[in-house]
């Protein structure tokens, strides 16, 4: 039996995520989609909703699926139905059925996304036992690069070939790409360590990081801890998103810029996510992951605080671009903090689960945003209320070391 290289894992990885983070190059299909059937806009975005939607629902109920089979027949379940998701909407829109748009791009392609997205990273958190957050980060950096890729692909596409053509042709290269990744994804054999890593803990330079606790899913969401890493992402997505979303009106109306000056801007800052995701990700490594997304919060309190009263373009964009990579790391260190507090035995199952609070907030997200935009008034407004909820994060990251202290302790008197 030939041992894997855990580079090509990591890689193959990316290639899953890259596939089907072109979820978020949605809009891009909005305005042609509108155009040719004569929907209106709640039409074609439900399409997108139930996606998310389906992602969430599909990793909670698929994580033991993917702890049980492996990462392998998981990715090429994933890579079938995103593939055929992709490729029944191009059915969809030949047809002209709403329905079957949102069964295809929504319910197939959204299981899809689900499964794809957990397969590959639970398993990469058991190759880089040394870089977990470094490995799961470069998946995860792909998934947010991911709509830089496909958003140009896809109007380049819809000019030549029209709209169900595009799809045609995409659900096929993401099926091509998933599948072949699929192929090389394995587990490590239980007691694996790199070489190198080996080695040092060998010459007493490295230590084991022993992991807080080794649980299943079902014991794992009978802690409070569980509830602590929900309540977290759940509330860095929703300001994550609230950003993301007034961005572009934030920078015409604070700073006055053009419309193409802040397309371009908010362009920059779906690189700055990817880019987070692998920066913070690496970062907490070193930091651990406790102490990484207490900093989240407590910069993020500030920046949005801030926000509204800098008139300086250049400065504005520093702080905006800053928020952006703490969305993406905060996304990109959920699967290492998991691994650390709940061990590797149900990794999968319990991402799953956690990837509940991210289609939640992409789905109450949206309401909660239009919600505080009607009673405030302006956008800057927005962004007091959303520093708000990012105290509630920070109080929740602090209580998450205190209890993690505390049960390292007992721990400890258990040995003595």
């Amino acid at each position: 039996m030939i041992e894997k290289n855990r580079w090509l894992m990591a890689l193959s990885a990316v290639g899953v995520h890259i596939c089907i983070g072109s979820v978020y190059a949605w809009s891009v299909y909005v305005k042609p989609i509108q155009a040719q059937m004569q929907w209106d806009l709640t039409d074609v975005t439900i399409a997108f909703s139930i996606a998310i939607f389906f992602l969430g629902l599909s990793a909670a109920l698929m994580g033991k699926f993917v702890e049980k089979n492996g990462p392998r027949v998981s990715a090429i379940i994933a890579a079938s139905l995103f593939g055929l998701g992709t490729m029944g909407s191009g059915l969809a829109i030949m047809m002209e059925s709403k329905m079957l748009l949102y069964f295809f791009y929504g319910v197939l392609g959204g299981c899809g996304l689900g499964i794809g997205y957990i397969s590959p990273v639970s398993t990469l958190v058991k190759w880089f036992p040394d870089k977990r957050g470094m490995a799961t980060g470069l998946a995860i950096m792909g998934f947010g690069f991911a709509s830089a890729i496909w958003g140009p692909a896809i109007k380049i596409l819809i000019e030549a070939v029209g709209i169900a053509g595009t799809f045609f042709i995409l659900g096929a290269s993401y099926f091509v790409i998933m599948f072949a990744s699929a192929l090389y994804l394995e587990k490590p054999h239980d007691e694996y360590l790199p070489k190198k890593f080996e080695q040092k803990i060998k010459e007493g330079k490295k230590k084991i990081k022993e992991d807080l606790a080794n649980l299943t899913l079902n014991e794992a969401i009978k802690t409070p801890r569980f509830y602590g890493l929900w309540i977290m992402l759940f509330i860095n997505v929703t300001c994550g998103i609230a950003i993301i979303g007034v961005a572009s009106p934030l920078l015409q109306e604070v700073l006055g810029i053009s419309a193409i000056a802040a397309a371009a801007a908010v362009g920059l800052m779906g690189i700055f996510n990817g880019a987070g995701r692998l920066m913070w990700a690496s970062i907490s490594d070193y930091l651990t992951r406790p102490v990484v997304y207490v900093v989240f919060f407590a910069t993020q309190i500030l920046a949005f605080y801030m926000l509204p009263s800098i008139k300086e373009i250049v400065v504005f964009q520093v702080v905006l671009y800053f928020i952006m990579t703490c969305y993406g790391g905060g996304f990109a260190s959920i699967p290492a903090y998991i691994g650390d507090i709940f061990g590797t035995k149900e990794l999968g199952a319990i991402h799953g689960y956690i990837l509940t609070a991210w289609a939640a907030a992409g789905l109450v997200g949206p309401l909660i945003i239009s919600m505080v935009k009607d009673k405030t008034g302006s956008y800057s407004e927005t962004l007091y209320v959303f520093a708000g909820f990012f105290v509630v994060a920070l109080v929740v990251s602090i209580a998450m070391i205190i209890n993690i202290k505390s049960i390292k302790k007992k721990k400890v008197k258990h040995h003595h």
